[in-house]
């Protein structure tokens, strides 16, 4: 469906956080739900980006729609609950969470990772996310339902090598969704989590579009094609509001068909920093 064409309004008295908004696919979500009339409330640890994304939210809200921020680091808890507070001010409840800050780093084969990367990565992913479900889904419970979306990747369910901590970041979320979605499904929160694929953000821009990585990642794409921050919102969106009624406990892949295939090859990426010895999983 065109952008012009697309249905409008249905989200008006919501409030929702999300977090990691000020950029990418966080940013995009904020757009798409304000623009149906959520009040969005954001975090990021850059007040001057969550500024510029507030922006441009407000600028695309509609039917009574608005944004605000907060700076916050989702793996700290006081942080957590100060966002929390933020996001009730509009309304005086919350209908929903997208946990989207989220990431990777310290890329390599396990034998040379390093244990405080490994660690960070896993507190952004895994523990941010269950700080959000701890101090959002009473809040939802009380309204009488809710939805909260866990940020995956296809690297959560899908061989990814050298990703590090990021693909047992990504599964532990998935594994929370359908925990919480067991929990908490009697008090009608659901919990759903979302599979990207490749998408067009400022993250992937650090890929060269004439690497052997990059064409991995076109090959093993049936569409054929990189996915834009705004496909993601739209299922976001979807899932947020009450035509998903009937959804929990999922995860739902958007990724251009990318996991009929296999995982992108990184190894031309990073075996220059590291040599062929320690790819092959030599002491170095």
């Amino acid at each position: 469906m065109s952008e012009t064409t697309r249905p409008s309004g249905g989200l008006e008295g919501y409030s929702v956080i999300v977090t990691g908004g000020g950029s990418g696919i966080g940013c995009a979500c904020a757009v798409r739900l304000a623009a149906d009339g959520a009040a969005v409330t954001i975090c990021g640890r850059t007040e001057s980006r969550l500024e510029d994304a507030v922006k441009r939210i407000e600028e695309s809200a509609g039917h009574g729609g608005s944004a605000r921020f907060r700076v916050a680091d989702v793996t700290v808890e006081s942080d957590v609950e100060a966002l929390v507070a933020t996001a009730l001010e509009p309304t005086g409840a919350l209908d929903g969470c997208i946990a989207n800050a989220g990431g990777g780093g310290g890329m390599g084969p396990y034998q040379v990772l390093d244990t405080d990367e490994f660690v960070r990565v896993l507190h952004l992913n895994v523990l941010g996310t269950m700080l959000c479900i701890k101090h959002t889904v009473s809040h939802m419970v009380e309204k009488g339902g809710g939805s909260f979306v866990g940020m995956s990747s296809i690297a959560g369910h899908q061989t990814h090598p050298y990703f590090g901590a990021y693909t047992a970041g990504k599964a532990g979320i998935e594994a929370m969704m359908r925990n919480a979605a067991d929990e908490f499904g009697p008090s009608r929160v659901r919990f759903n989590a979302i599979r990207p694929g490749f998408i067009a953000t400022e993250l992937m821009e650090g890929i060269p579009r004439d690497s052997a990585t990059y064409a991995s990642y076109i090959e093993n794409t049936p569409l054929g094609d990189v996915g834009q921050p705004s496909d993601v919102a739209d299922l976001a969106r979807f899932l947020i509001g009450p035509e998903s009624r009937w959804i929990t406990g999922t995860a739902i892949n958007i990724d251009g068909g990318h996991q009929l295939r296999r995982g992108p090859n990184f190894g031309p990426f990073i075996e220059p920093a590291l040599g062929a010895d320690a790819m092959r999983g030599k002491k170095t």
